[in-house]
C-alpha cells in the first residue's frame, strides 16, 4: 500500500530505505545492509536532527517568523536541514562555518536563504575551526534579538530524533540487528540509536565508526580532510557506554570504501558512509556467519564528487593509490588488498 501524499516537504523526512549491499562482498558470511539517509529531502541524516530541535520550538511559538532567528555552528549537512527548515517556516538563519566549507554547501544554504557568516581563523588555543565557529555562535546567540541556538552539540533533542532511525531499522528486519555501524561525531545518531536499542532490549552491538584524529575517543586531534565524522573537540552529547566497539578509520580508508562501493554497488556515498563500509572490513573476520550487519549511510557522494570522487584530488593528497579499488576481488577485501 503506498503512502498517502505528503503535508509539505518536512514530512519526507524519515522513513528513509534500508538497502541489502548484496555485490559488495559476496563471500562474507553474513548479510549486509546500508540506512540510506540521502533520501531524506535535505540530502541527510541531519535532516532528522534538525527537524527534531526546530519543530516543538516553532509549534509552540518560541520560534516566530520575522521576530525569531536561528543561530547555528555548522559546515555542512545540518546547516542544509536547518535551511531547509527555516525557508519553509520563513524563519530568519544565521549559518556559522569556516574556510573549509565547501563551495558547493555555500550555494545551498545561499539559495535556501541563509545568512552565512565565515570564521576564517581557527581557534587560537587549539589551532581548530570548530571552536571558533562556536565562539562566533556564542556571541550572536547573546547579541542577536530573537536568537536561539539548537546547539546540535549538546541538545538531547538530537539523539531523539534517532531513536526513529533504530525503529525503522529494526522493523525492516524484525529485530535481528546484530552489528550496527554509526558514524559519529556529535554522537546524537549512535546515541539515539543505542538508546532505543536498550529500550527494546535488542540483541545489537553497537560499533562507533570514528575518525584518526578525531578526539571523540580520546585520541590526540590531528588534521582530516574529510568532513562528516569525527571532531576536534568531544561531543557533549558522548556517552562512551552507548558503544561496545569503536573503530577508527583514515581519510584513506574513506576514499577506497567509497570508491569500492559506487563500482560494486552502483551506490555513491558520502566520506562518512565509506567510513562505516571501512569499520566493517577492518572487523568483519570477527563477525559470526549469518550476522545482518547494518550500516548507517549519513549522507550521499554528490556533495564529494569535487574530493572523493575526483581523481585529481585523490592523486594530490594520497598519491597513485587507483590499484586498490579499480581492481580489487569480489570478496571480502582484506586490510592490505583494500587498503583498509
Amino acid at each position: 500500500m503506498s503512502r498517502p501524499a505528503l503535508q509539505g516537504i518536512l514530512d519526507a523526512i524519515g522513513h528513509t530505505p534500508l538497502v541489502e549491499l548484496s555485490k559488495f562482498a559476496p563471500e562474507f558470511g553474513s548479510r549486509i545492509f546500508a540506512k540510506m539517509e540521502k533520501f531524506n529531502p535535505g540530502g541527510s541524516i541531519k535532516d532528522r536532527s534538525a527537524l527534531s530541535m526546530l519543530l516543538e520550538r516553532i509549534h509552540s511559538g518560541l520560534l516566530v517568523p520575522g521576530r525569531s532567528v536561528v543561530v547555528e555552528s555548522s559546515s555542512g549537512n545540518l546547516a542544509i536541514g536547518i535551511a531547509q527548515i527555516c525557508r519553509y517556516f520563513g524563519i530568519e538563519f544565521i549559518c556559522v562555518v569556516d574556510a573549509k566549507t565547501t563551495r558547493q554547501n555555500l550555494a545551498m544554504l545561499s539559495a535556501y536563504g541563509a545568512r552565512v557568516e565565515v570564521v576564517r581563523a581557527p581557534h587560537p588555543e587549539t589551532g581548530e575551526y570548530l571552536g571558533a565557529r562556536l565562539d562566533r555562535v556564542r556571541e550572536l546567540a547573546a547579541t542577536v534579538p530573537g536568537a536561539y541556538w539548537p546547539n546540535q552539540y549538546g541538545n538531547p533533542l538530537n539523539p531523539r530524533a534517532h531513536r526513529e532511525t533504530m525503529r525503522e531499522i529494526a522493523e525492516a528486519l524484525n529485530g535481528q540487528v546484530d552489528y550496527l555501524f554509526s558514524p559519529v561525531s556529535t554522537f546524537g545518531t549512535l546515541r539515539g540509536c543505542a538508546e532505543y536499542i536498550a529500550q527494546h532490549s535488542l540483541d545489537t552491538t553497537v560499533v562507533a565508526v570514528d575518525a584518526v584524529g578525531s578526539a571523540i575517543f580520546g585520541q590526540q586531534p590531528a588534521r582530516r580532510l574529510i568532513p562528516g565524522h569525527g571532531a576536534s573537540v568531544p561531543p557533549a552529547l558522548l556517552d562512551p557506554a552507548c558503544a561496545d566497539d569503536v573503530v577508527h578509520v583514515d581519510d584513506l580508508d574513506c576514499v577506497v570504501a567509497c570508491r569500492q562501493l559506487v563500482r560494486r554497488e552502483g551506490i555513491l556515498a558520502g566520506g562518512s558512509s565509506g567510513a562505516a563500509v571501512a569499520a566493517l572490513l577492518k572487523i568483519a573476520g570477527r563477525i559470526p556467519d549469518g550476522s545482518h550487519c547494518v550500516m548507517i549511510f549519513p549522507d550521499g557522494g554528490d556533495r564529494y564528487v569535487d574530493t572523493i570522487y575526483s581523481d585529481d584530488w585523490v592523486g594530490a593528497h594520497f598519491g597513485e593509490v587507483s590499484h586498490l579499488w579499480k581492481d580489487a576481488p569480489s570478496g571480502v577485501p582484506s586490510s592490505d588488498a583494500a587498503g583498509v
